[in-house]
């Protein structure tokens, strides 16, 4: 049995983790930036250890310091959330070879599903279909040249190491190939320390569906439905909701069989997710394995009635899965609507600073994931996340009319947030109806720029 568990992280995401931790009776320790002194996981956390000053290579992605407060502290298992370390396979190792339980998967199945062009290989084996593309990583603009010529353009240039948008690039005619394979390796440089890409297929207003699965690393391996995540922005994810409306039962059952095949074929252990791309034929194809909890684990936890990270902690602790297994049905519907530090009338600028009031929303069907409070200030240093809400009811429209008023209890001054974007996507005729797909916001705004241009 875990004791006593150190948060290798900051905001919702920490305290979520010492709800869990709580209610399991477990010790928790928070660790924090200079920043985040003021901050609630702080407050509600048994212990807590500053390691380092604000920007987050000195402190929540300093593994020696993260390492040493676990010592200090007597921790003997560290839970990453997501982002920072949570799919780092180093950080699993030094981890586990200091004798410290990591809540997540094994380093060779992060390490494995890491690398894009490998965790595709792995998921051909399994039977899992994949979309169209270089085998492995490319050489050059030449081979890429080469491989796009045969499966036909558009196609899509991405970071072998790493995903969220950096290191991507759209080519949709053979003289773009050389310039953008420039710029996607030099972001892929930057971002993930490895200049490597591969090349897919890209298909034109495709769907986002992910599967929840859960492994135990023993073998077992189960499935917890699908997400809707289509609403992004530049290939970040705004709103989710599960079930998907685009997935009949029939495919449903196809997408977990193949995400469990693809669980299964890395012997995978811990809450992840495998992502798939929808086209408008039905047909799926997967793109990558998240192998941590994702921000939007609540919309699964609504509709299975499971806490996901109690899963990870019962399960990194030597747990099974046969205590879930009688019952993961779906039942109705959820919706999560990500709310950012964000001002979306200013090209998404970043708005840091002191929330002066503060009313979240509350009533029937509704779930806020938050750290923030009155008078907390917002950091510049992070992720713009300050808050997640989440809807659930009977059925889609239910959730729908339960988000809509959320959303207008919603009040927070002082900061500019993204609100008011997502009332106008909840809104959208489009929406409401699930005609959905990944170039839905894009359009949203450009719609709006040609109405205010006219104006």
């Amino acid at each position: 049995m875990i004791r006593k568990v150190l948060i290798a992280n900051r905001g919702e995401i920490a305290l979520r983790i010492i709800r869990a931790c709580k209610e399991l009776g477990i010790q928790t320790v928070a660790v924090y930036s200079e920043a985040d002194a003021e901050s609630l996981p702080v407050r509600f956390a048994d212990e807590a250890v500053c390691i380092g000053p604000s920007p987050g290579h000195q402190s929540y992605l300093n593994i020696p310091r993260l390492i040493a407060a676990a010592e200090v502290t007597n921790a003997d298992a560290i839970h990453p959330g997501y982002g920072f370390l949570a799919e780092s396979a180093r950080f699993a190792e030094i981890c586990e070879n200091c004798g410290i339980v990591f809540i997540g998967p094994t380093p060779e199945s992060i390490a494995k599903m890491g690398d894009k062009a490998v965790a595709k290989k792995t998921m051909r084996e399994a039977g899992v279909p994949v979309i169209p593309g270089s085998e492995g990583v490319l050489r050059d603009a030449k081979e890429a040249l080469e491989v796009a010529e045969h499966i036909g353009y558009p196609v899509i240039l991405k970071a072998a190491a790493g995903g969220g948008g950096r290191g991507m690039r759209i080519v949709r005619e053979p003289k773009d190939m050389a310039p953008a394979f420039l710029t996607a390796s030099s972001e892929a440089q930057a971002a993930f320390g490895s200049p490597d890409l591969y090349l897919e297929k890209y298909f034109e207003q495709p769907r986002h569906i992910e599967v929840q699965v859960l492994g135990d690393g023993k073998g077992g391996v189960i499935t917890l439905g699908e997400r809707e995540c289509s609403i992004q922005r530049k290939h970040q994810k705004l709103i989710e909701e599960a079930p998907s409306p685009a997935v009949t039962p029939e495919l449903r059952r196809r997408m977990e069989e193949a995400a469990r095949r693809g669980a299964e074929a890395v012997n995978y252990r811990s809450a992840g997710t495998i992502e798939f791309l929808l086209d408008r034929d039905g047909n799926f194809y997967f793109m990558e394995m998240n192998t941590r909890i994702q921000v939007e684990h609540p919309v699964t936890e609504m509709v299975t009635g499971l806490d996901l990270i109690k899963e990870q902690i019962l399960i990194a602790g030597g747990g099974t899965l046969e205590h879930v297994v009688w019952d993961h049905q779906i039942r109705g519907h959820a919706i999560e609507c990500r709310i950012n530090a964000e001002d979306p009338e200013r090209g998404f600028r970043p708005s840091p600073g002191r929330i002066e009031s503060l009313h979240l929303p509350g009533g029937p069907g509704i779930r806020i994931d938050s750290h923030i409070y009155a008078q907390y200030v917002v950091p510049p240093f992070y992720d713009s996340l300050i808050a997640k809400i989440i809807a659930y009811g009977r059925d889609r429209e239910e959730a729908l009319r339960r988000m809509q008023r959320a959303l207008d209890e919603f009040i927070i001054e002082g900061i500019k947030t993204t609100i008011p974007l997502h009332q106008r996507i909840l809104a959208h005729s489009d929406f409401r109806a699930g005609r959905i797909d990944t170039g839905f916001l894009a359009r949203l705004e450009e719609s709006a720029a040609e109405l205010k241009a006219a104006s």
